[in-house]
């Protein structure tokens, strides 16, 4: 769990409750990139993770008086961020229901071992990886993604998902189980 805010945080944030612009870009402007990264780890699509994120900083301006300055803001934005990611998947998985389209096609950084034949392998192991994180249950991905990606700690995570930290630690545990069992497995 996060400590308490900066003073300047709690001061940008008392002006993004009055309506200012400005300090709302100074305030959430250094937490967009960790956004992008969960939304990205979530979505699996860069472009839906933008759109996400874009989204959740749109809301987050429109309901800013729930903003309360002793109260850190990075829990409150990513809490945004995840609604909108779990928007996004509800809408990805009913287009994929009724036909439309194709599943997206992921975009996986290329690695850089020295041989072509490692790089292939290293490839696949990463792509069937993603491929099993996006086949995980809802709560197992978001409690594994927090945790073991985003470098969150449990209680963190706990706070953002609603739940204790005793679940988040059996849910991210049956998570990597079943990473592990599946991509073993191929």
């Amino acid at each position: 769990m996060q400590g308490q805010p900066t003073s300047q945080e709690q001061e940008l944030v008392a002006k993004v409750v009055a309506g200012d612009r400005r300090a709302f870009t100074e305030l959430v402007e250094p937490f967009i990139p960790r956004l992008l990264a969960t939304s990205q780890r979530m979505l699996g699509v860069h472009d839906q993770a933008e759109d996400a994120v874009q989204n959740a900083l749109a809301s987050a301006w429109i309901v800013r008086a729930r903003l309360d300055p002793a109260r850190p803001v990075l829990p409150f934005l990513t809490t945004i961020t995840l609604n909108k990611c779990r928007d996004k998947l509800r809408r990805r998985k009913a287009a994929q229901f009724l036909g439309f389209g194709n599943a997206a096609i992921l975009d996986l950084a290329s690695d850089t071992a020295p041989s072509p034949e490692i790089e292939a392998v290293d490839r696949q192991l990463l792509q069937r990886t993603h491929a099993e994180i996006q086949r995980l249950p809802l709560r197992h991905r978001e409690a594994l993604i927090l945790v073991a990606i985003d470098g969150r700690s449990q209680s963190e995570a706990a706070d953002l998902l609603g739940i204790s930290e005793k679940a988040v630690e059996a849910l991210v545990y049956r998570a990597r189980k079943t990473l592990r069992e599946k991509v073993s497995r191929e």
